[in-house]
């Protein structure tokens, strides 16, 4: 669990956070709504424990970032926008020094990185210098490295940015796994589409304080649109009578509009996974309206 408490954040005279508080409980993605220079990116510095907050505290699995960051920090997995590593050096040697900090031998690391290299789609690649990775390639090693000490909790800041639909459907489907495994995401991004997708609660920030919190329910029903949409490989009957149990398919193409869909994102994902999922969103965004309306009201 991620607690943010009351949180403000000043550079000088430029109040960068005021007051910021949520929680993020396990077993939940929440996703973290706002325009550029909102805040979103100091908030997840701060919960990392990179940069220290003004006032204000964060709590990982009850413990203190400020005053406990070590025992903190050990239970969190951050990966951010623009990874920063040594470039010139070779992803595996990279990465059994960092496991060091965590007190794990050079075998196990090379284990735990052979694991979790081809689990991230990294094999093949290990001994690659971290400068030859594409950025997708290392937002993956990034994950990798936020994955050493197997922490119950994440933070992805705009992983989706700069990647192509085959990476953003890796994070969209990372953070579902993480969830059905008890862990807590807090997710920020500017595809809103796909934050419909997988988070449970969206926190929306606007000039450093948080404006509004929202499930993904109440959402749903207070927008205006109820369909969603979903672009396979291949569509043949067996995909139209599951699709069914969703709400009220309709064939355009490889793509099928779900009327009255259900919400399940997670189930319908799974029961067509094998049928190769090139997009999906729902139509007409209830997240974007809802997000377009509140940023109004503050303007």
């Amino acid at each position: 669990m991620i607690k943010v408490m009351n949180i403000s954040k000043r550079y000088g005279k430029l109040i960068a956070l005021q007051d910021v508080s949520f929680t993020v409980n396990d077993g939940e993605v929440m996703g973290y709504v706002g325009l550029n220079g909102a805040g979103k990116t100091t908030t997840m510095e701060i919960i990392a424990g990179v940069t220290e907050p003004t006032s204000g505290d964060v709590e990982i699995e009850g413990h203190s970032v400020t005053k406990e960051k070590k025992e903190a920090v050990r239970n969190l997995g951050w990966v951010p926008e623009l990874p920063i590593f040594e470039q010139d050096v070779k992803a595996l040697d990279y990465f059994v020094y960092l496991a060091g900090f965590y007190g794990i031998s050079k075998d196990e690391a090379k284990k735990k990185a052979e694991e979790l290299f081809s689990a991230l789609g990294l094999s093949g690649r290990e001994k690659d210098k971290l400068k030859n990775y594409s950025q997708g390639m290392k937002k993956r090693f990034a994950l990798a490295a936020s994955m050493i000490s197997d922490p119950k909790n994440f933070l992805f800041d705009e992983v989706l940015n700069g990647l192509d639909p085959e990476g953003i459907a890796f994070f969209r489907d990372l953070a579902i796994k993480l969830k059905k495994e008890g862990k807590a995401v807090l997710f920020s991004s500017h595809v809103l589409s796909e934050l419909e997708n997988i988070a449970d609660r969206i926190v929306f920030i606007h000039k450093g304080r948080i404006i509004k919190e929202m499930t993904m329910e109440e959402i749903r029903k207070s927008a205006s649109a109820n369909a969603f949409r979903i672009t396979l490989e291949k569509v043949d009957n067996e995909v139209m009578d599951i699709a069914k149990k969703y709400g009220n398919p309709k064939l355009q193409g490889n793509t099928i509009i779900i009327e009255g869909f259900n919400g399940d994102v997670a189930g319908l994902s799974s029961a067509l996974s094998k049928y190769n999922i090139v997009d999906m969103g729902r139509v007409g965004s209830n997240l974007e309206e809802i997000f377009f309306k509140l940023i109004g009201e503050r303007q």
